[in-house]
């Protein structure tokens, strides 16, 4: 009886992959989503500052002014182009340079006399991600690298005490690690929900689910064919996305065990495509489905952590995101793939992704009967 029970949802699986493999808008946004979304979620960081274009006006011509135009190198800055001063407002005018640092003529002699010494920066603030953070960097450096000369001609004593920062699991900083397996991380979540209701309401509208259940075919089969089907493609969409994309093209430094991951993953889609079957069953067509996973993903992945951190998240609504699934997802797959964590950690966002799962994969089987009677 268990044998004939599992080769029919098998076979119902094989016929949603093939429902599936006949739908160009559905493989379009899956090959979409995991390839060129999760690229562009990792190479365009609006906060960060990439290949910025700086001009410098060296007045000065002095070992300090080429030191200060030394210290800006890729990839936060292009090749500093240097410029005279009556060029500095055509370069901006013409987008042709976000910034414009001008060194004036003097500027070491006031600095070994010890004399307030003055950089001008001009910032197109049109570039408004680049031009609040860039500011920040140049001052930073060019303070920095006066410092340093300043040290080395004056032979200043080095402190006896000194604070040395290390970034731990991703020590270069780079931006494209977190937002590349965030996009990664999100993709799944919306993916699994968007096909597997999709699939449902498809049927319904084609009158497809009526012929199966005229059949000997029991709902939960019904319901069984469809998780395991949606998943499985998921599933290797996913680890395309990770091995392709993150660590072969982009060079992401995954530190866990992918295949901890994957079965993380498993979990989480057991919960979401049961979220998707649900709302399938609520929504009567395809344009009320789409409006309410707007609805429901926005809340679900804004306040899960991918984007920003649960401790910024109002006390409440962060105790209530618990009951999401995507809030397990996020902690578990920022702790395996970041951190390197083992299942003696993760353990317990595991079991909550399978309670979570097995209430949502309950109400699903419940609605999907009622309605279908």
């Amino acid at each position: 009886m268990l044998a004939r029970s599992l080769r029919k949802i098998w076979r119902l699986g094989i016929k949603e992959l093939w429902s599936l493999a006949r739908d160009p808008v559905m493989l379009i946004l899956m090959v979409y989503s995991f390839t060129g979304g999760v690229y562009m979620a990792a190479t365009a960081q609006p906060d960060t500052l990439s290949k910025a274009a700086l001009s410098i006006v060296d007045e000065d011509r002095s070992p300090l002014s080429l030191r200060i135009r030394g210290a800006f190198v890729p990839p936060q800055f292009l090749a500093p182009e240097l410029i005279t001063l009556d060029q500095a407002d055509e370069r901006l005018d013409r987008g042709r340079a976000t910034f414009v640092l001008v060194i004036p003529a003097g500027f070491q002699r006031r600095v070994l006399a010890g004399r307030d010494a003055a950089l001008q920066l001009n910032v197109d603030a049109t570039r408004m991600s680049q031009a609040f953070t860039g500011s920040g960097y140049i001052q930073q450096i060019a303070l920095g690298e006066v410092r340093g000369f300043l040290q080395g001609v004056r032979m200043q004593a080095v402190p006896a005490i000194d604070l040395a920062v290390r970034a731990r699991f991703n020590p270069a900083l780079t931006p494209s690690w977190f937002g590349g397996l965030m996009e990664m991380v999100n993709s799944i979540t919306m993916l699994s929900v968007i096909l597997t209701g999709a699939a449902m309401i498809r049927e319904r509208e084609h009158g497809t689910v009526e012929h199966l259940l005229v059949m000997p075919v029991a709902p939960l089969e019904i319901l069984l064919a469809k998780l395991w089907s949606m998943a499985a493609v998921v599933l290797l969409a996913t680890l395309v996305a990770l091995l392709l994309i993150l660590r072969t093209l982009l060079q992401v430094g995954v530190q866990g065990s992918i295949l901890l991951f994957l079965a993380g993953a498993t979990l989480h889609l057991f919960a979401t495509t049961s979220l998707g079957i649900l709302m399938a069953t609520v929504a009567r067509n395809m344009p009320q489905f789409g409006l309410l996973v707007i609805l429901v993903l926005l809340p679900l992945q804004m306040l899960s952590g991918a984007n920003t951190p649960r401790e910024s998240i109002p006390a409440g609504l962060r105790e209530l995101m618990l009951l999401a699934p995507t809030t397990h997802f996020v902690e578990l797959s920022q702790a395996i793939l970041f951190r390197g964590a083992g299942l003696d950690v993760v353990w317990t966002s595991f079991l909550a992704l399978l309670g979570i799962g097995g209430v949502l994969f309950g109400l699903s089987l419940a609605r999907f009967g009622s309605v279908m009677r």
